[in-house]
């Protein structure tokens, strides 16, 4: 029996690149087939069809052939735009950091419905919340539960005894929290205070509807930060591009601020 040639699939733009004359190389993340890449024929042409429906974030129904080496998009037709992720340039970010991040953890051709669900609630909630902070610690923890490297926030990694409320340590070399009489089984362990795990273990176990109506100070949520991407830089054994960008547009950000005040 003949293979079939064709395949029909929900997906978001990764990222995208220019390819030939006209064409544009996509990275998707498919709800059947896990991360792809494919080419769009013709997209960067005015009267393409295609043009509106292959930018970053979007989400799209595509139907694909399969090429030799890549597929190719035959059809495109828009689910979700996603426009406030293109209107405002800190929004971009935050939505640039999920996918980045998405594509770090993944690989290609590795089918995760859950991972596809949470890119898709994600993007949302940068689209339209207030708290894109949040947002972004809510996502990361469930990205890191749903790709096995959830960290330990109720145990000590070393000893193995429950947490106590009390300012603790993060280490990210044994994926979780040390107790102060642990410290040193990791040199590297970051402080962490009592307020920052008790909210980090109510992302965890919370649903977003939940989660979403905290408000958390800017300290806390620095703290947060900091943290977080303190683990996955040392996850993912490299810094993520949004995430200096993000730091970036903060320092223009005071500056501008600073300059008003005097």
């Amino acid at each position: 029996m003949a293979k079939d040639r064709t395949f029909r699939s929900e997906a978001i733009v990764l990222k995208r690149t220019d390819f030939g004359e006209a064409d544009r190389l996509l990275t998707l993340f498919s709800r059947e087939r896990g991360k792809i890449k494919a080419v769009a024929k013709g997209a960067r042409k005015p009267q393409s069809r295609k043009t509106g429906h292959v930018d970053q974030f979007m989400r799209t129904n595509f139907l694909f052939a399969e090429g030799r080496d890549l597929a190719i998009i035959t059809q495109a037709e828009m689910v979700e735009a996603y426009p406030a992720l293109r209107q405002d340039l800190v929004r971009t970010t935050y939505a640039a950091y999920a996918v980045e991040l998405l594509d770090r953890f993944t690989v290609e051709e590795d089918r995760h419905v859950n991972i596809y669900n949470l890119l898709v609630d994600a993007l949302g909630w940068l689209a339209a919340g207030d708290d894109l902070l949040l947002a972004a610690r809510y996502y990361e923890l469930r990205l890191l539960a749903l790709t096995g490297f959830q960290p330990q926030l109720f145990r000590c990694v070393a000893c193995g005894e429950e947490i106590q409320e009390q300012d603790q340590f993060f280490s990210a070399e044994l994926g979780g929290l040390l107790d102060p009489n642990c410290r040193l089984s990791d040199r590297n362990a970051q402080p962490i205070s009592s307020v920052a795990v008790k909210v980090l273990r109510y992302l965890q176990m919370r649903d977003w509807a939940t989660v979403s109506v905290l408000q958390l100070k800017r300290p806390l949520q620095h703290e947060l930060e900091r943290l977080m991407h303190f683990y996955l830089i040392h996850i993912l054994e490299r810094n993520l591009k949004s995430v200096d960008f993000l730091h970036r547009l903060r320092e223009e950000a005071a500056l501008f601020a600073s300059h008003d005040e005097t």
